[in-house]
């Protein structure tokens, strides 16, 4: 806090690292993550990382790691349902090749533009983006002027990027890459102007 009059909210938001069983279409598949996916998370996280709160996905290749660093840093932890991963539908389990020896048009029309052409059975994605706003407009609230961890997946942090940065949602899955363990910052500023969120750091 700056001023009376200006919060600043940090939100580090991270991805998981690779899950056991491989890449493929994850989505609600719970699967935990793999003796990589720990390196990888555990490789992301620095010794002067300063967080008040860790917000997580319920599914198992995000929370468990949160939990462990929550209990290692004495952070206090919340699981978010609202920031599990999009589902899928018939794709979960399956990859991209296999997909695509099926039905080779599928996949492209998805990542050019996945509201008009989402995946079979799958959660539409203005509802997707719509839970994942929700919370992020509820956590803007409940944890202003903190340092906050987020541990989620890589479609629920493009549709928190698209948010921030305006994205049009038939852009969002294919305007950003998020490979596992990715690092993004977002800065919150409010004022009486009211809320001002930019994008600092991605990738990193």
């Amino acid at each position: 806090m700056t001023n009376n009059q200006n919060t600043i909210t940090f939100f580090d938001l991270i991805r998981h690292g690779e899950p056991a069983g491989g890449p493929m279409f994850r989505g609600s598949k719970d699967d935990a993550l793999s003796d990589t996916g720990w390196q990888q998370m555990n490789a992301a996280i620095r010794d002067d990382d300063q967080w008040d709160v860790i917000i997580t996905s319920p599914l198992l290749r995000c929370r468990l790691f949160a939990e462990q660093l929550a209990e290692q840093r004495q952070i206090p932890l919340h699981q978010e349902p609202r920031l599990r991963e999009i589902a899928f539908g018939d794709w979960e389990g399956r990859t991209s090749e296999s997909i695509m020896a099926d039905t080779p048009e599928a996949l492209t029309r998805f990542w050019r533009d996945p509201v008009r052409y989402p995946p079979p059975g799958g959660e539409a994605i203005t509802e997707f983006r719509q839970r994942v706003s929700s919370a992020w407009q509820d956590w803007q609230t409940q944890a202003a002027g903190k340092r906050v961890l987020v541990v989620c997946h890589g479609g629920v942090i493009r549709m928190l990027l698209a948010e921030v940065m305006g994205i049009p949602t038939e852009r969002s899955f294919s305007a950003l890459t998020v490979p596992y363990a990715c690092r993004s910052r977002i800065r919150v500023d409010e004022s009486e102007h009211g809320l001002l969120s930019c994008l600092q750091t991605h990738g990193g």
